[in-house]
Parts: C-alpha cells; structure tokens; sequence
C-alpha cells in the first residue's frame, strides 16, 4: 500500500487550488452511475445511510453497454421487492446459450436447468435498469444524485481518502464522506487518481457494436454465430438487433483500412439472414470500437476509499457477466461496510472484508472466461477453415461438469444475498 499511496500523493501534489462553490458532507460518496453505483446506492439508502451518487455525464442513455441481467441480480432484486416491477418494464429472455456454425449447433449453456425463480437471461436495455433502481433510490429522502459531476480529485487529509472534488454546474464543488467509493468503470478516474495499476491478461479478440433493424418474424432472444474465421453474436432489443462482431486482437485498423463495404460483406457471409438490411450500417460513426480487456487490482482500496465494479476488475464481454458481477460487489459491500457507516466506524480492514469476499469468484470467472476465449475465441480468428465446427472445452462436455458454464454464468462460484 506504500506504493500506493506514493503514487497517490505524487498525483495530489499536483493539483492546483480551486474556488470551491459549496462542500457538501455526507457519509457515503459513490463515483460512477453504472449498475455497481445505483445499487449500493439504494442498498445504503434503504438502510438510512446519507449516500450521494455523483455521475459524470448528464443521463443513462449512453450507446452499446451490457444488457444482460442474470439470474443472480434478478435473485436481488426480488430480495428487494422489486423484481416483479422491474420485469414490466419492456425486456426479453434468453433460456439458453446456442452458438450455430456451418457444420450445426452447439448448446454452451441451458439456464432452465438451474433451481433458481428467474432460470434466464433477461435481457434489457442498462439505461432502463439504471434509471429503474435510481427512481427506486429516491424513495429515500438520504439519497442524493447529481449528474453532470466531473469528478477530478481526491481529497486526502493524513493518510485518508475524505471525499472528492468535481466540476459541473458552473463551477467546482467538493464532497466530504467518510467513505468513497469508486463505481466509474473501467475507465475508472478514481483509480487513475489514487495510483493503483490493474494486473491484466490479453484476450485475443476485440469487439466491434453496432445496431441493425429487428424484424418481427425474426427469432427472439440472442445468439450466436461463427463462419468464415469471424464469430457474431446477436442480442435482442424490441425494435433492433445489438450486435457484437468479434475481431482478432489488434485488427480493428485492418478492417477499417478495408472499408465498410467489406464489412458489410463478411457480416453477411456469417449471417445471411442479414442481408436484406445490412445496407443500414452505411458509416463508421454508426460502429463502436470495443478493445476487450480483462485485469485486476492487486489492492481494491486505500484507508477512506474503495473500487469496485469495474474499476477493481475489469471483465471481459464473454458470458455478458460484468453488469452481474458489479452487482455482487455492491451487496457484498453494503452487506459488509453498512453497521460502520451507521456508527462512522469504517476501518480499512472493512475495506480489505468487501475484497477478500469477492476476489475468489471474480479469479474463477475471469479464468473460466480465458478458457472459452482460448479454447474457442481464439481457434475460430485464426482459422480461415469456411466449413468451421464448435466443440466445448473436454472437460465441458463431462455430464456432471454440463451445467457448470450456466451456473457461472448465471451465479458465479456461488449466490451473493442481501443482508438487511
């Protein structure tokens, strides 16, 4: 942690003073509006904890963020009472994980073997489910968001993390907390600002998103196709498909250099289903660029200051398991951190309690996670075989070990519950 810190403080030296136009004290600040944020949020605010959730951009609405939320966040979110109301909101759901090559289809996963209530993928705009358990938030007179809120610095007094600066709203402001949490993704400003460095691996793909028209006589749900040397895969939305074409690692500037037509075809030549209405994707503004990464923090917190989410562990797309695992991390740390914040007692061995309880799950998943992209990914990009077939990893196709990709998928190594 010495390191750390060092690095911290090498940072706040250089910041240059501001006019403060008001400071604000609270006993939990959360940096970053994603699922991992708005949760703990409404979990401290349940509770009657003072919580402020400071989101950087002016609303939830932002192009090709997971959509996929899993049996285990909608186990939480029936703990909370709120599951059957979320489900009203437009959604569908994906039963099972079947990936179609040329020579046939290869089931990955069957969730409705899993003992669970919700034995499904639902799949959902995540502007939607933020704004959803935002609104359930503020319910409580505790909870304060401000969006817009640019956060650029750390306080520090002592050796202790005491809040945040940030910019918006005609100027800079300031948060004092007791704790502070850093939601802020994978991009996390909180983690650059406190000097931690991610261990990562390389996955051997990218991803490019992009949206094409769904129509009604199309099948419903998601899947996934491989041919060609290129894998895509398909997520249902009501009124279009968000697609994800995965590339090899470091191809993106080739494929560009290639234009979109060549892109359209290739897209074809994997799903040929879409070529009445792949003349829809006519320019690059309309394709995001997804460099897939896969890292972790050695260390997730500092005396005063906690990451979660993303900003403690990156996950790779595979299994669309990000949203679900942030979600953990945040009960995990309101099952863990809350009794402190009540009686303004939080210690850094809390801190250490909300990692040692999520590191384990999050080192299997990413590991299961680098097994498929190795074993599957990486075979399919770098074959040039047309007539491509799918097999499992050996140990997959075990009957007792069938249903571990599901329950991975659907869980982890095992259920996170909420406490209060």
């Amino acid at each position: 942690m010495t390191a750390i810190m060092s690095n911290f403080r090498q940072t706040e030296a250089q910041t240059a003073d501001h006019e403060i136009i008001d400071v604000t004290e609270t006993n939990c600040c959360i940096v970053g509006g994603g699922p991992a944020g708005v949760v703990l949020s409404l979990l401290l605010a349940r509770q009657g904890i003072p919580v402020i959730l400071l989101e950087t951009h002016k609303d939830f609405d932002r192009d090709f963020r997971g959509d996929t939320v899993h049996p285990s966040t909608m186990e939480i979110m029936d703990e909370l009472g709120l599951a059957e109301r979320l489900l009203q909101l437009p959604h569908s759901k994906i039963r099972t994980l079947t990936v179609t090559t040329p020579n046939g289809s290869v089931q990955l996963a069957n969730l409705e073997r899993l003992k669970t209530k919700y034995p499904y993928i639902t799949m959902m705009p995540q502007a939607k489910f933020l704004e959803f358990i935002v609104e359930s938030a503020k319910q409580y007179p505790n909870f304060q968001l401000v969006m817009g809120a640019n956060v650029q610095e750390l306080i520090e007094e002592n050796g202790i993390i005491k809040g945040v600066r940030y910019r918006g709203h005609g100027g800079w402001h300031e948060v004092r907390a007791q704790l502070t949490i850093g939601a802020d993704g994978r991009h996390s400003r909180l983690r650059q600002l406190a000097g931690f460095e991610a261990v990562g691996t390389s996955p051997p793909m990218d991803v490019l998103w992009f949206r094409l028209p769904r129509f009604s006589e199309d099948p419903s749900g998601g899947m996934g196709r491989i041919g060609n040397g290129h894998i895509l895969v398909m997520l249902e939305r009501p009124d279009q498909w968000q697609i994800a074409y995965v590339i090899p690692k470091g191809g993106y500037q080739e494929i560009r250099a290639a234009g979109i037509e060549a892109l359209r075809k290739a897209i074809v030549e994997v799903v040929p289903e879409l070529s009445d209405r792949i003349e829809n994707l006519k320019d690059w503004s309309q394709i995001a660029f997804l460099s897939v990464e896969s890292s972790r923090l050695p260390r997730w917190y500092l005396p005063g200051l906690l990451l979660i989410g993303d900003a403690a562990h990156i996950m790779s797309p595979v299994g669309g398991v990000g949203i679900n695992y942030a979600v953990q991390d945040a009960v995990v740390a309101a099952n863990v951190l809350s009794e402190s914040l009540k009686h303004n007692s939080i210690h850094i061995w809390d801190l250490a309690e909300v990692q040692r309880q999520r590191e384990l799950p999050i080192r299997v998943i990413q590991a299961f996670q680098s097994v498929i992209q190795q074993q599957i990914f990486a075979r399919v990009l770098n074959s040039n075989n047309s007539n491509q077939s799918l097999t499992p990893p050996a140990f997959l196709q075990l009957p007792i070990l069938r249903d571990l990709p599901a329950r991975l998928i659907a869980f982890g190594i095992w259920p996170v519950h909420v406490k209060t």
